[in-house]
């Protein structure tokens, strides 16, 4: 009971703000709420108090002794939502496909069931010796991917 109705709040509050997007949530034994939010324009403090007021504000203490954390997803947090694909466009991902080793490509492009990549590798001459530079593209589909984190680079 306690669970649907603090899941029902927050919906509330994320229909109100589409900009925003549900990252994570869960209610721990102790009554711990925790939840994680992200957005296409990220996240203002004033956006994790927004979900924390209208969580807290329409909870009665004296029914529910609980303890409440909102937080926006860190930057060094892996992309699990297909929404925070497209504010990464442009940015370099380290993404492990299925059944393959992790690389780093640059997010180029982003629809509802894809995403493209584009890296570069160096790979042995077609004639001779040596190794050249090339550029590589490839759609991705979502499903295909097990882990993907943007690269923070200084």
């Amino acid at each position: 009971m306690f669970k649907e109705k603090v899941k029902t709040l927050l919906e509330n509050c994320l229909d109100e703000r589409p900009d925003l997007f549900l990252i994570d949530f869960e209610i721990l034994e102790d009554q711990s709420i925790r939840v994680v939010i992200d957005g296409d324009n990220g996240v203002a403090v004033e956006d994790c108090m927004l979900v924390s007021r209208a969580i807290e504000h329409n909870l009665d203490r004296e029914e529910y002794d609980f303890s409440l954390e909102v937080s926006s997803a860190g930057a060094l947090s892996p992309i699990i939502n297909k929404r925070q694909y497209k504010k990464n466009i442009g940015r370099t991902l380290e993404i492990k496909l299925k059944e393959q080793k992790p690389f780093e490509a640059e997010l180029t492009e982003v629809d509802d069931n894809s995403l493209t990549l584009k890296w570069k590798s160096r790979e042995p001459k077609p004639v001779g010796k040596g190794k050249v530079t090339v550029l590589n593209e490839t759609k991705v589909d979502y499903q295909d991917i097990e882990k993907a984190n943007v690269i923070i680079k200084f």
